[in-house]
């Protein structure tokens, strides 16, 4: 499965350590990644790829949010078919 990941926050520094050290302890593959600083925001988009993901989709999303509420950032992961239907319209 494809899911889309979505990080926002103040920058600061290990922000994207701290994501993607997540995305290896589940064994998640990133397919794309993109980010930009919007004044003092940081926000990045990742399409990863959960197939051979180490626990369940669930679990992964629960844990990435909590991930952010821990550092100060909205951290939200979605299915890519879910997240594509909501943004057709």
């Amino acid at each position: 499965m494809k899911a889309i990941l979505t990080v926002v926050g103040i920058d600061r520094p290990g922000i994207i350590y701290r994501v993607s050290e997540a995305l290896y302890k589940f064994n998640i593959n990133i397919l794309d990644f993109s980010q930009t600083i919007m004044e003092d925001k940081f926000v990045a988009i990742i399409n990863i790829d959960l197939a051979k993901a180490s626990d369940d989709f669930t679990n992964i999303s629960d844990y990435f949010t909590k991930l952010g509420e821990e550092n100060g950032l909205s951290i939200r992961l979605q299915n890519e078919k879910l997240f594509d239907k909501m943004h057709r319209i």
